[in-house]
């Protein structure tokens, strides 16, 4: 009997897909996918919400993840990615958007939501920053450092284990061809870039349809 089984996709914009103006990104690329694989007569239906808001903190998914998780919960199953990161480690006047501590404390309470609607709970890794931009205070004001992306993944990987969740390392598959996967800000995907995150992610995806 085929199952409906929602997938949840919270984040900032490299959730939402922001730059990608040919393939909307690497969660609307899993949408098309899954959406096809229906057609072609999969066993289930994976139906996918990309749940990313662009400049969004890990402050801002604490706020907002039981009300989302109630409005889109199939009795049949769900599974909720969590990628956040990129916006809370940068440094704007000084301070962090979101300190390291508190991060931590965001994504553990985000993740103590979650397991209440779904037992497949996977996190996100942040991605590297381009070398143009490490260090570099960009027009936005924000401050990105590398040193500060392995800190927080760091992070990401801790919560992972201790919580028996999976941990998703983007960084390690965009490290070595970062400059040419990335858009020209540095910090966002280009179409190459999220279509690898796609591919590397469509593995988890096939374990639901």
């Amino acid at each position: 009997m085929k199952k409906i089984i929602y997938g949840l996709f919270f984040g900032d914009s490299i959730t939402y897909g922001e730059y990608d103006g040919v393939f909307g990104g690497w969660v609307d690329i899993l949408k098309r996918y899954a959406l096809q694989k229906f057609n072609e007569g999969s066993s289930n239906e994976l139906i996918l919400f990309n749940l990313g808001i662009g400049g969004e903190t890990s402050d801002g998914l604490v706020k907002r993840i039981h009300a989302e998780m109630t409005a889109r919960n199939s009795p049949q199953g769900n599974i909720v990615f969590i990628g956040y990161g990129a916006n809370d480690l940068a440094i704007k006047d000084g301070n962090y958007m979101v300190a390291p501590e508190k991060f931590k404390t965001n994504l553990e309470y985000a993740i103590k939501q979650a397991k209440q609607f779904s037992k497949a709970i996977y996190l996100v890794g942040i991605l590297p920053f381009s070398e143009k931009i490490d260090g570099v205070v960009v027009a936005s004001g924000k401050l990105r450092y590398n040193s500060e992306v392995l800190k927080y993944n760091q992070i990401l990987q801790e919560i992972a284990t201790e919580n028996q969740l999976t941990y998703i390392d983007f960084y390690s598959v965009f490290f070595k061809d970062k400059e040419a996967l990335l858009s020209k800000d540095g910090v966002h995907p280009n179409e190459k870039g999220y279509g690898i995150m796609a591919e590397t992610t469509r593995s988890v995806i096939d374990k639901y349809l």
